[in-house]
């Protein structure tokens, strides 16, 4: 009884979490809620080899318009059960007014560490991005590097892990850092739940606040978030089950 309690304590804490800081959005008039759209797809070749393939759809200025698209995707590796390498690039668009503002591509190497504490699983992931940026109209083309951290926490509530059936929390924390000041760019807080449908269909839901610092202003989003994962396992290896989150 206890730990059933917990777990509706642990599921109303969360709701009104996001319920309140909904609230907090609406009512600042400099902030409100936007739109974070997200579909992966994972094909798992074998125990060590995997592909992965991500579309994107965010409405940043307006919930109802979207007006930025990413489309990424490379591959994995498996060093061991709980480490992975990846290299991946991808393609990304800014709209203004409806025009097509900027575009970017991105290339980056990342490393991923995980391991569980009963049924919570704890993802540590370390990336290092190359970009290239071209403002539409001007032709102006600009670069950067950025290292991004990131902690991601996932929790059964009615299995032993993530499978077919299983409802889960997760949430993380993510840093941006990078040469040019301020060397502190980014922090992403995430909380939210997801239900594995099958094998291969899961989805998660919640919400994301995400704090950009720049030379001239900070700001601060607050994004909606609905994710649809796709997941097909040649070998039928599932035991270390990866649940895509916003990226």
């Amino acid at each position: 009884m206890r730990q059933s309690n917990f777990s509706m304590l642990k599921k109303n804490n969360l709701f009104y979490l996001l319920l309140s800081t909904g609230i907090f959005a609406q009512t600042n008039p400099r902030e409100h809620i936007s739109g974070f759209n997200m579909a992966s797809f994972t094909y798992k070749h074998n125990r060590n080899w995997s592909v992965y393939l991500e579309t994107q759809a965010r409405a940043v200025e307006d919930f109802s318009n979207i007006d930025y698209y990413e489309l990424k995707g490379g591959v994995g590796y498996n060093i061991s059960k709980d480490n992975q390498a990846f290299l991946g690039l991808g393609r990304y668009g800014n709209y203004k007014n409806s025009d097509f503002y900027q575009k970017e591509f991105r290339i980056w190497l990342q490393y991923v560490y995980s391991h569980s504490y009963s049924k919570l699983r704890l993802d540590h992931r370390v990336r290092f991005e190359k970009r290239f940026f071209e403002i539409i109209k001007t032709r102006q083309i600009t670069e950067d590097i950025r290292a991004r951290y990131r902690l991601t926490a996932t929790l059964p509530l009615n299995g032993e892990k993530v499978k077919p059936g299983v409802f889960f929390v997760n949430a993380f924390e993510e840093i941006f850092f990078a040469p040019k000041e301020p060397n502190f760019k980014r922090n992403r807080l995430f909380g939210g739940f997801g239900y594995q449908f099958n094998e291969n269909v899961g989805s998660n839901l919640g919400y994301l606040w995400q704090r950009e610092f720049s030379a001239s202003s900070n700001r601060n989003l607050h994004f909606l978030y609905f994710g649809l994962n796709f997941q097909f396992d040649r070998s039928k290896f599932n035991d270390n089950r990866h649940v895509p989150v916003a990226d």
